[in-house]
């Protein structure tokens, strides 16, 4: 046991002592070559001298370097560090032996001893020249001989600037990297023809299954910041059909300690291509809306209403009360914020159709405002649940809408969907009435009713990215309902600065809108990711078409017949103009419908296709209760419609 500790000491500090010993015989070397440069590469100088000389000028290095500590560094991870301890030790070395030199001159203790200047400093510059070639160049011959024994693999980096070169220097600067960068792809034709780090640097043309083939390149390696998302999957799209690995580096802000690590040189993922460029928000606005305000966050646990919780966490309201059915869920989030120094909030496990139990609350806490979250989204299972939809989403809102007007609630921000635009089904259809109700609320002037109109979340419960990754896991097929099916698409974080936003920004009455750019085609984004796992379609992985499922749209909207839109301060954030409603009528209505469905009555749904006339079933057994059945929507009328819907968005 004893030898086994002493063994493993013995090795652990072998290398810095030979180390030492080495940078010792250098000294002495350029020590030598100081006096042959300074008598003009003769021998016209007393040799009886120097060698008196050696000994103490080896003494004082020794001296300097154990001070300094700069022979302890690991070679083969030589940097800009260890070049600095060894400059500090040269100038320690130097510093001494001018103060020897002085003194022996007064006290004659050391007889013969001098050194002259010129021979210090040119031993210093000497030195230090090569103390540090000698790291680079055992650095340099310790990768070229480790990666001789490695499976290599060629890369490509895709941006020829800063920030590919620093990923050629993480790529190439690490002892267990199996990468060997044989090319960087750039615009700049400034920069194309021209060497890089001992690196060629190429046009974008040369991308070609033989270019690829014939260098045996696997991996192509994006290295552009701020790059538009657009153009980074157009570029991606172009590379998915060559047998290549598809890479991408994080923003520099997202590196750690300001340094690129390997680790951090991710996939592309599909998200990295459906991301979008961030809104810019007026953040000051939400913090004073929000400051010393008591606010509600219904179904808190849910994929908005968590990253609403989290984002709310950052100001400095009074109180934060988180209400969730979901008991699971509702603790995960509680440790979240508990770990990350959060802690004036208040989780509650309730069901917001329960009245009572949310009026004590609402007396409790006196909320200035709510963040109404809740609700059932899921298209298909709703679409043969309708009790619940109506339940939650109708009779729920209402609860949470009538104790607002009834506490005095500053504000009241909706959560809605695209689905309830010229609704097809359960779901959305009971969001379109939410919405209304809603509107029946704002004209009593007490509360400020406000609404958010959004599309799909990436990465949300339930949402087809997360889908199709377990799809793929699994070896395929990838499922979509249909060839010609589109969606829009935006991130959870920027779902829920939108919400908030709308809670600073609205006045009462609106519905905003957020222009979503361009729709996505399901199908297109499940090839796109089966090539992005590496796999190819449909040898590795195929497609399969299920069908429309009951309700569901080939495409979404984001307006409704008849609806406009105003412009806000913020382009990217519109606010709907809404056509007018018989407020009396439709909320009677709406009550007649909440009461109707706590008897299970079966005309509930065709009572709802009253309350929204534009409600028309699509692919549903409840297309019989329509006046006239509905039809599948043909590619033309998709394209007409989606360019309607572009042109009233620029409007």
């Amino acid at each position: 046991m004893i030898q086994h500790y002493l063994t493993n000491r013995a090795q652990k500090y072998t290398s810095k002592w030979i180390v030492l010993v080495i940078d010792l015989m250098l000294v002495t070397i350029t020590f030598v070559f100081s006096y042959l440069i300074r008598f003009n590469l003769t021998l016209n100088f007393d040799s009886d001298k120097l060698l008196l000389q050696l000994p103490v000028i080896m003494l004082i290095g020794a001296i300097s370097f154990l001070i300094t500590g700069s022979y302890k560094g690991v070679v083969r991870h030589t940097g800009v560090r260890d070049v600095y301890n060894i400059f500090n030790a040269i100038c320690l070395s130097s510093i001494i032996t001018i103060f020897m030199v002085i003194l022996n001159r007064e006290m004659d203790f050391m007889d013969g001893f001098t050194v002259p200047l010129s021979i210090i400093i040119i031993h210093s510059l000497l030195n230090f020249i090569a103390l540090t070639a000698s790291r680079y160049v055992f650095k340099t011959a310790y990768y070229n001989f480790v990666k001789q024994f490695k499976i290599t693999k060629n890369v490509l980096i895709y941006g020829a600037g800063e920030s590919g070169i620093l990923t050629q220097n993480a790529l190439t600067g690490h002892s267990g990297s199996i990468s060997k960068v044989v090319g960087y792809i750039d615009k700049d034709y400034e920069k194309v023809g021209k060497n890089i780090n001992g690196v060629r640097v190429y046009g974008p043309e040369v991308l070609t299954d033989y270019f690829i083939k014939s260098n045996d390149i696997s991996e192509i390696i994006f290295s552009i910041q701020n790059i538009d998302h657009n153009k980074l999957r157009q570029l991606v799209e172009e590379l998915v059909d060559f047998p290549v690995q598809v890479k991408i580096v994080p923003p520099i802000e997202d590196w750690i300690n300001g340094e690129l690590k390997i680790s951090q040189i991710k996939q592309v993922q599909i998200e990295d291509l459906l991301d979008r460029v961030p809104i810019n928000i007026k953040n000051k606005r939400i913090a004073n809306e929000l400051r010393d305000k008591v606010i509600f966050v219904t179904g808190g646990a849910g994929s908005i209403g968590s990253e609403l919780v989290r984002q709310i966490a950052n100001c400095e309201y009074k109180s934060l009360i988180v209400i969730d059915q979901a008991e699971s869920a509702l603790y995960d989030l509680q440790q979240e914020l508990k770990q990350n120094g959060f802690h004036n909030f208040i989780p509650i496990v309730g069901d917001i159709r329960d009245k009572n139990r949310m009026s004590s609350i609402f007396q409790e806490y006196k909320p200035h405002m709510v963040f109404h979250a809740a609700a059932y989204k899921h298209v298909p299972l709703m679409e043969y649940n309708s009790y619940e939809a109506i339940k939650i989403n109708v009779a729920g809102t209402k609860v949470i809408v009538d104790l607002s007007l009834d506490n005095n609630v500053d504000k009241f921000i909706f959560v809605s969907t695209d689905k309830a635009v010229n609704p097809t089904n359960v779901m959305g259809a009971t969001k379109r009435i939410a919405e209304m109700y809603i509107s029946c609320a704002e004209q009593y002037k007490k509360t400020k009713f406000i609404t958010t109109r959004f599309g799909n979340v990436l990465g949300s419960n339930g949402s087809v990215i997360p889908l199709f990754k377990k799809q793929i896991e699994k070896g395929g097929p990838l499922t979509v309902t249909h060839k010609e099916i589109t969606r829009y698409f935006m991130t959870i974080p920027e779902a829920a600065q939108l919400v908030l936003e709308a809670g600073g920004m609205g006045q009462g009455g609106e519905i905003f809108i957020f222009d979503m750019g361009d729709s996505v085609k399901i199908f297109d984004l499940a090839k796109n990711m089966i090539k992005l796992s590496g796999l190819k379609y449909p040898e590795d992985i195929d497609i399969k078409i299920t069908g429309l499922r009951p309700g569901e749209k080939l495409y979404e909207e984001l307006l409704a017949n008849g609806e406009d839109t105003m412009p806000t301060y913020h382009k990217k954030i519109m606010i709907s103009k809404s056509r007018e409603l018989i407020y009396e009528e439709t909320k009677s209505k709406i009550n007649e419908l909440c009461v109707s469905n706590m008897f299970f009555n079966e005309n509930t749904v065709k009572l709802m296709k009253e309350i929204v006339p534009e409600y028309v079933s699509n692919n549903s057994e409840l297309c019989k209760l329509d006046k006239k059945e509905s039809k599948p929507i043909e590619e033309a009328e998709v394209a007409a419609h989606t360019n309607l819907t572009k042109k009233i968005l620029q409007s």
